[in-house]
This record gives structure tokens, sequence and C-alpha cells, in this order.
């Protein structure tokens, strides 16, 4: 999958918002209707498929929260199933639950043996432990560390300041 720098996706932005300027300085003749939100738009620019500025900055957002987690948990291996997995534990976690090596599997909609080898990454960087099931020996247990705890409540306290910068101020 390809990656864009922050440059590509200033001049994608940068882009668009010229073609809602262009379609804004063609007059009330432009034929308006409303969309899945109630808001007025431009039936030319839906028809060719032009994103709306809350799409762009949904996009630019997505790609900043994934650099984001990528800068702050180093070099661990938090994409997909087990990203999942992490939010998964965090979950549990704040609910004061306990969850299986195979819950985690199952919830990140894969095998148990790619699971465990996940779950064995997590562990690898200080993120994640397991333990023996005191009531079924045969499961084992996994939880967060300190150390992964404290990284998912920071992280999600950056992308939270983040989020808010983003939002309209209201008047």
């Amino acid at each position: 999958m390809q990656q864009f720098s922050n440059q590509e996706i200033a001049e994608i932005k940068s882009r668009i918002d010229q073609i809602h300027e262009m379609l804004a300085s063609r007059g009330s003749d432009a034929p308006v209707v409303m969309d899945e939100l109630g808001q007025a738009r431009d039936a030319q620019a839906l028809r060719i498929g032009v994103p709306r500025p809350a799409l762009a900055n949904q996009v630019a957002f997505n790609i900043q929260m994934r650099r984001t987690r990528k800068s702050h948990f180093g070099g661990a291996p938090l994409t997909g199933p087990a990203w999942d997995m992490m939010l998964d534990l965090m979950l549990a976690k704040t609910h004061g639950r306990e969850l299986s090596a195979s819950d985690l599997a199952t919830g990140a909609g894969v095998p148990l043996s790619s699971g465990l080898r996940m779950i064995g990454a997590l562990e690898t960087h200080g993120l994640a432990k397991r333990s023996i099931d005191a009531r079924d020996r045969r499961r084992s247990i996994v939880r967060l560390t300190e150390s992964g705890a404290e990284r998912m409540a920071t992280y999600f306290e950056i992308i939270g300041a983040a989020w808010q910068e983003g939002q309209p101020r209201a008047a």
C-alpha cells in the first residue's frame, strides 16, 4: 500500500480546495442537491466524486493517527490484527475483564496460531504478558503490561488532543 508524505497530502488537500472554490464561483446556476447528511452540495461535484472537505480532513487525520501510532510505539508491529488485539486488551483493562489468547485471536479475526505469534511479538516489545488461567490451566490469559497500558493511554491522549485541535471552535 502506497504511503503519502505530508507534502503530498497537503497538495491533494490544496487541489480539493481549489476544486471547491471553482465550483462555488460557478454561481447559482449550478444544481444543488442534498447529500446523505442533509447538507446542500453541488450536483455536478457529487456526480464526479469530488470529496467533501470533511472527508479529506478525516482521511488526513487517519493518516496522522497511523503515523503517530508508529512513532509512539516504536518498532512494535501494531497494525491490523495486532492493533485490534491491543485495543481489545485496553478495553478489557478499563472494564476489569480478562481475555484469553483465543479470545484475542477470535476478536482480531485471525487463526489461533497467528494470534499466538502476534501475542508473542507484543510480549517481546513489553506491551503484553501471558499467564496461565488459575481456573483452567489449559488457557492462557493475556494482559497489558503496565508499560503497555501507559503507552496506550498516552497514545489516546495525543490522538484526542489532535482531534480537538482539528474541530471547529464554537463561536
